[in-house]
């Protein structure tokens, strides 16, 4: 028997345990939170903004698009200074970086000021994200315990994109769109206390030099990426700085991987990849990412350009999607032990396929209670898959890069997103009509989810993987 009040007895509790076990889930949950809410609340935001500040059309799609692009390119970064410095100093450097840099959006006075304190909100939430999910498996060693946190981790995922039109639309049309950015201030500062009062220091590696050259090569190929993928929509596919953009990705890629297989201690060690649990379980992140943000972003257009919503009411309508997030995590984190992982991550891809397919197939112009049940079910879906993926991707690393883990798959999810936006954008625009491009682009969506679901199948082990050796 443990005795009761043991340090045993309550890790045995996990994170819904003593306040103690549950610290570390709520300040790393607070962090999270803060930086998906930041990906989707500036949307309903950003008409407003341009009024006020004078902005011009690429001023504005800076506003948007520059967090994005130096968040995605700098999440494997982020990763190997966690690994080095330690998770937590990273972690915490982010939280302070992201808070300050949201303080001056909300002060911003023009419009340079704004897009230059938003690309500093994309370099703190690059040091946020990786030590996330590193600092949770450091919190809670056993499996059962770390699928419950890595589940309610990947609900705020899913809460804090699904709520960002809610929300914006109400801070914009009640206090300003200032306090679309100052409500990540005292999020922030509590996220910074509790992570130095209840979160253990995290081990360093020294010894471990950063490869800049190998670093370079990679946030060049992760941005370009991001942003032919952002711009892809607004110009075309067959845009002449789209198609350059493309191939000096490429370019920039190989030599990413040819610097790593030369690098005596590489970014990202191309043996990782060969894990296929780990190889696997990234490449499903970035199709259900692709399926649901996809999703989100084009029923938020369509609502209110086609059905002529205002940004209140496309949040209300998008919150059935959003009530799923949080049940369908909990319950996936509490399943898992006693299922494993993998037929979870396979009944939330089916369940989302299906629902993306219903709406499809519900006609040009359905009422809205036919659409309730294909968002709640991809809703549901994604966030049923989010816990298993993650643990396979994270207990299949070797512990001294569980911070390179985490952002590898944060990295391969955010490169989902913007596919997913892109195209569902360039859709909405190049097809014969809104209705059809939308139902086109769930098609697409739902091919996606079924496209994880075989993945899971031949990839995500039965049983919890083990760590790849260092």
């Amino acid at each position: 028997m443990v005795p009761a009040g043991s340090p045993q007895a309550d890790r045995q509790k996990g994170p819904a345990g003593s306040g103690r076990q549950v610290a570390p889930l709520l300040a790393v949950c607070a962090g999270y939170f803060m930086v998906i809410l930041d990906v989707t609340v500036i949307n309903v935001a950003v008409p407003v903004v341009g009024r006020e500040l004078s902005a011009s059309l690429t001023g504005i799609q800076w506003i948007t698009d520059g967090y994005t692009l130096v968040f995605a390119g700098l999440l494997l970064t982020g990763g190997a200074l966690g690994d080095r410095l330690g998770n937590r100093r990273i972690f915490c450097t982010g939280v302070v970086v992201f808070t300050l840099a949201s303080a001056g959006c909300g002060l911003a006075g023009s419009t340079g000021t704004l897009i230059a304190a938003r690309l500093l909100e994309g370099l703190g939430a690059a040091l946020i994200v990786p030590g996330s999910l590193a600092l949770l498996q450091q919190a809670y060693p056993e499996p059962a315990e770390r699928s419950r946190a890595f589940g309610l981790w990947g609900s705020m995922a899913g809460i804090a994109a699904s709520a960002g039109p809610l929300l914006g639309g109400l801070l914009v049309t009640t206090v300003g769109w200032r306090w679309v950015f100052f409500i990540n201030l005292p999020v922030g500062c509590a996220c910074l206390l509790l992570t130095l009062r209840r979160v253990a220091v995290s081990p360093r590696r020294t010894d471990r030099p950063l490869d800049w050259p190998a670093q370079c090569a990679l946030v060049t190929a992760v941005a370009l990426l991001t942003a032919v993928l952002n711009e892809a929509g607004r110009r075309g596919w067959a845009d002449p700085l789209i198609l350059i953009g493309a191939g000096l990705c490429v370019l920039a890629a190989a030599a990413f991987v040819l610097r790593e297989r030369l690098a005596r201690s590489p970014v990202l060690p191309l043996r990782l990849l060969r894990s296929r649990p780990m190889s696997g379980a990234a490449a499903i992140g970035l199709l259900f990412n692709f399926a649901f943000y996809g999703m989100i972003f084009t029923a938020s257009l369509y609502f209110q350009h086609y059905r002529g919503l205002s940004a209140l009411r496309t949040g209300i309508a998008l919150f059935p999607a959003v009530a799923m997030t949080m049940f369908a995590s909990v319950l996936s984190g509490r399943l898992a032990r006693r299922t494993g992982h993998r037929p979870l991550v396979i009944t939330g891809m089916t369940l989302g396929a299906a629902g993306l397919a219903g709406w499809a197939a519900a006609g040009a112009d359905p009422h809205y209670f036919l659409l309730v049940g294909p968002m709640m079910a991809a809703g549901f879906g994604t966030s049923f898959a989010l816990t298993g993926a993650t643990s396979t991707v994270m207990s299949a690393a070797p512990e001294n890069y569980s911070g390179t883990a985490s952002a590898l798959f944060n990295t391969t999810r955010q490169i989902g997103s913007a596919a997913g936006v892109a195209l569902g954008g360039s859709l909405l625009t190049t097809t014969a009509g809104f209705a059809t491009g939308l139902r086109t682009s769930m098609a697409i969506g739902a091919a996606a989810y079924v496209t994880a679901a075989v993945l899971a199948v031949l990839c995500i082990p039965r049983k919890e993987p083990r760590h790849l050796t260092d």
